[in-house]
C-alpha cells in the first residue's frame, strides 16, 4: 500500500480545474467589459473636443467689438446663421471635408420688441459632421447672450 504522508502536499486534478475554471469565467466577464470601455471613452473624448469648438466660437463671438458685426477669428456675422466644420485637431473650415469630424451651427433667435437687450445665439455641435441630422453620433447644444449694446 502506497500511502502519502501528511507532510507531502500538493493539489489535486480537481482543485486545479476548479480555479482554471473560475479564473476563465472572471477573464470572459472582463474580456466582455473591453468594448464598453471603449466606446465610453471615444464618445467622452468627441464631447471633449465638441465641447472645446463651442467655447472657442463663443469667446469669439464674445471677444468682437461692439462696432464690429462680425466675428473676428470665425467671421460670423450676428443675427445670421452659420456652419462651421472641425477636424479632430480643432481647426475649422467653412465647408466640409475629408478631415470634418465636427459640425456647428449658430443661429441667432430673434429679438423682436427689445431695444435694449443682448444678442443670442445657438450653438449646436453634432457629430460625425457628415452625417445627416437624424443619424448623428452626438450632439451638444448651448444658448449664449452677447452684451452688443
Amino acid at each position: 500500500m502506497n500511502v502519502r504522508p501528511h507532510s507531502a502536499r500538493g493539489f489535486s486534478l480537481i482543485e486545479i480545474v476548479l480555479a482554471l475554471g473560475v479564473g476563465g469565467f472572471c477573464l470572459i466577464a472582463v474580456f466582455g467589459l473591453l468594448p464598453v470601455g471603449v466606446q465610453t471613452n471615444r464618445n467622452a473624448t468627441s464631447q471633449t473636443a465638441a465641447t472645446g469648438a463651442l467655447a472657442s466660437v463663443i469667446a469669439d463671438l464674445r471677444a468682437t467689438p461692439t462696432s464690429s458685426t462680425t466675428s473676428t477669428q470665425y467671421q460670423i456675422t450676428f443675427g445670421s446663421s452659420k456652419t462651421l466644420y472641425f477636424n479632430g485637431a480643432g481647426q475649422f473650415a467653412t465647408s466640409l471635408g475629408p478631415l470634418s469630424k465636427y459640425r456647428l451651427d449658430v443661429t441667432f433667435p430673434s429679438n423682436e420688441g427689445f431695444t435694449h437687450s443682448p444678442t443670442y445665439a445657438d450653438l449646436k455641435v453634432t457629430w460625425p459632421a457628415a452625417a445627416a441630422l437624424a443619424n448623428v453620433s452626438g450632439s451638444i447644444e448651448m444658448f449664449a447672450a452677447f452684451d452688443r449694446n
